[in-house]
């Protein structure tokens, strides 16, 4: 056994759980991993999210219990070893959004709906104390991954980010850069999940929020709607988009340009991520993935108000045709 499996037996002992099966669950982008644990019945997840990797498992612990506290379901934790990494969770189950759309395309609606009314909860009540609020040039300098990583990866070339970054912080603050809530910045179908067991909001399980942060209302609904890994039907995006304004007295003329120029900046950000992912992280299997946050990226940039980061994106961003993308995976794992 490897030195983390054996830290992880000596958690398990100590929590009273080292006679459950252990099963791989879940892997995502960073280092962390979970586990399930089962025996006579009961379940648990384990996550390990080991040291020094940039995922803490305390700052999970306390977006957990701020959302807990509003009502909203995240993990509670049965045990916790800081630490080395790890938590003992409880499991909220395998009703996946993702899966059960999979399963049954026709539920979309109806589970979209309450997660849209999570976000306006979540936006309404006071956030968690110390919450990072960046600004927007923070925000532009963030999608700038698009350059360092997606375009190089590529065309093997560097280009001068100042104009992209120019452009883009200031249809940030023209659009979206007003009052800050909190937002969990992964918000979308593989991370929520379907408890009809609980009443109310509480009938949505969250997960993966660690992350979370002040930022700009429409951006979880963006994360919600324009989902990297799966496609949301144009018919669920507008009706939820129009939910969400009716629920927050938005109007189309504010919400909508905001929409457009956080989803961009989302999808520029997860392009470069993706690309980051296999040349340094070694994972191919995110660049089956850039073709559609490509065609999210230049629907966003159809709105009028982004004909300037339209244009320097078509300028500097290349598409990613079958050559391209042969193109990065080509130099996957070679720049650890």
């Amino acid at each position: 056994m490897s030195e983390r499996s054996n830290q992880m037996q000596a958690f398990l002992a100590a929590a009273g759980w080292s006679d459950a099966k252990v099963r791989f669950l879940a892997g995502d982008a960073s280092d962390r991993s979970y586990f399930r644990l089962s025996r006579q019945g009961a379940r648990a997840v384990v996550m390990d999210a080991p040291p020094g990797k940039g995922d803490d498992p305390a700052t999970f612990l306390v977006i957990a219990s701020h959302l807990t506290a509003l009502g909203l379901s995240a993990p509670r934790c049965f045990a916790q070893d800081l630490e080395t990494g790890f938590l003992l969770l409880e499991d909220l189950g395998d009703g996946i959004y993702a899966r059960l759309i999979d399963a049954d395309l026709g539920a979309e609606p109806a589970l979209y709906k309450p997660a849209v009314e999570v976000l306006v909860h979540l936006q309404t009540q006071a956030s968690a104390a110390g919450l990072a609020n960046l600004s927007a040039a923070d925000w532009a300098e963030a999608a700038c991954f698009a350059l360092d990583w997606y375009r190089f990866a590529i065309t093997g070339e560097h280009a001068d980010p100042s104009d992209f970054r120019s452009i883009l912080t200031a249809a940030l603050a023209r659009y979206a850069d007003g009052p800050r809530v909190m937002i969990l910045r992964d918000y979308h179908a593989e991370n929520l999940l379907w408890l009809p067991d609980r009443a109310g909001l509480a009938r949505v399980g969250l997960l993966d929020f660690q992350l979370a942060q002040m930022g700009q209302p429409g951006y979880d609904v963006v994360s919600l709607l324009q989902d990297a890994r799966r496609d949301v039907s144009s018919d669920v995006e507008s009706a939820m988009i129009s939910h969400f304004i009716d629920l927050t007295g938005s109007t189309d003329a504010a919400f909508r340009p905001a929409y457009a120029v956080l989803g961009a900046q989302r999808a520029l950000r997860i392009l470069g991520i993706f690309a980051r992912l296999c040349l340094h992280g070694g994972k191919p299997g995110y660049i089956a993935l850039i073709p559609r946050v490509w065609a999210q990226l230049q629907r966003n940039l159809t709105a009028p108000e982004l004909a300037p980061l339209a244009a320097i994106c078509s300028k500097l961003l290349p598409e990613p045709t079958p050559d391209a993308l042969t193109k990065i995976g080509a130099k996957c794992g070679h720049f650890r």
